[in-house]
């Protein structure tokens, strides 16, 4: 197999770990065959997103039907493939080897009902379950090698906030900010564009918003999204002005070999307005107490249920994680090859924390008609400690 590209591919024996992983869970859960199609998943446990399916079955090995494009495919995964002209020709290999039994599995929170139909109707096969909560739990707990990646998604991060400090200047659109920290990072290698499962749910890989335009909601399911420049994507930067003394939000996520890592400073030419000062050293606290209380064996409640004890004696419970119908229920979110992979860190969904998790703690504070100030900084969690994933300072960038 020839590698291309700036990237490291994964072995072979990664690869037949991760889907000895998800034998296991089907197996516990009495499902005897998966069908997998989505890009990621299919990244996940192939190191390919050429069209295809993959059929993990319990009692056989891998079969990875590939449609378009076969050539590339062979040349960036380790498994050996089928090729096929079109998903009409998957039953007979599935019948032939007897796969075609039980209860099968799909990835039925992304998979499209027509896809779905359509698929139950060429195999002949409808005893079909969703297996995607399998499929997150086995993709929450990162491998090394996983982790080497996130650390060189993570250094792309630490470049770009660094020249951040040199490319925000007075009179500089939030666009044109953002135009030149994307080039910073597609210098160093960053893929173009960052992933997130579910319907309708997309993601610029920067943000930069000033003052008032980070305190604008939107349907995205972030705390802060900006106004864009259209409502067609109804997020983003815009063509705001940057002037001294307004807060210059920057949320920005790095991208290597399909591995998102995501942190957010704040940076200000000048001196920041009062408003904002006690809120940033608000969110600072909490970072600190999460990176000093965090450990594998920590349930996620906890760290949020501290977290908003410190809002709660500042009294800036109305402002925290957006404010009005801007308002998000969580604080963290796991990452990965997704943006929003498991753990996801609220106040009702209580996981204990594990070794190789990978998760974004992102305490911010959002004001009507003013802007917003916060911190968002990545952690894997380790035995006896949360490991930040970035160099970069948690403090205050002031130009």
């Amino acid at each position: 197999m020839q590698q291309i590209g700036a990237y490291e591919a994964v072995t072979k024996e990664e690869l037949l770990g991760r889907i000895a992983g998800l034998k296991t869970m089907l197996a516990q859960r009495g499902i005897c065959f998966a069908l997998i199609m989505q890009n990621v998943d299919m990244f996940y446990f192939t190191g390919t997103i050429q069209k295809g399916i993959l059929v993990i079955a319990l009692d056989q090995e891998p079969l990875l039907f590939i449609e378009k494009s076969c050539s590339r495919a062979r040349r960036e995964t380790p498994l050996d493939i089928i090729p096929i002209k079109s998903d009409q020709e998957v039953r007979k290999t599935l019948e032939d080897k007897h796969v075609l039994k039980g209860k099968g599995g799909m990835e039925l929170d992304v998979v499209p009902v027509m896809l779905f139909r359509r698929l139950k109707k060429i195999l002949g096969f409808d005893n079909i379950v969703d297996i995607s909560p399998l499929i997150k739990e086995l993709r929450m707990v990162k491998s090394p090698y996983e982790l080497s990646q996130l650390k060189k998604s993570g250094a792309i991060v630490s470049h770009v906030f660094q020249r951040a400090t040199e490319v925000i200047r007075e009179g500089r659109t939030e666009l044109e900010i953002d135009a030149l920290l994307v080039a910073e990072g597609r210098n160093r290698g960053h893929q173009g564009f960052l992933r997130m499962r579910g319907l309708n749910q997309e993601m610029m890989n920067t943000y930069v918003s000033a003052g008032y335009t980070s305190s604008i909601a939107s349907y995205a399911d972030l705390p802060i999204a900006g106004v864009g420049v259209t409502p067609a994507i109804a997020q983003g930067s815009s063509f705001l002005k940057v002037r001294s003394g307004m807060p210059v939000y920057v949320d920005y996520g790095g991208g290597y070999n399909g591995y998102i890592t995501d942190e957010t400073r704040v940076f200000v030419i000048g001196n920041l307005p009062e408003i904002f000062k006690k809120p940033y050293e608000v969110a600072k606290e909490i970072v600190l107490d999460a990176a000093s209380f965090g450990r594998a064996g920590v349930n996620t409640t906890e760290l949020f249920q501290r977290a908003c004890r410190k809002v709660k004696q500042a009294g800036l419970e109305d402002y925290f994680m957006g404010q009005g119908e801007g308002q998000v229920s969580f604080i963290g979110h796991g990452l990965g090859l997704e943006i929003n992979e498991l753990p996801v860190i609220t106040a009702r969904h209580r996981r204990v924390l594990q070794a190789g998790m990978v998760f974004a703690f992102e305490p911010k504070f959002s004001f009507p008609g003013v802007g917003a100030v916060g911190i968002e900084v990545d952690f894997i969690v380790r035995k006896d400690c949360l490991e930040r994933v970035t160099d970069v300072p948690i403090d205050l960038f002031c130009i």
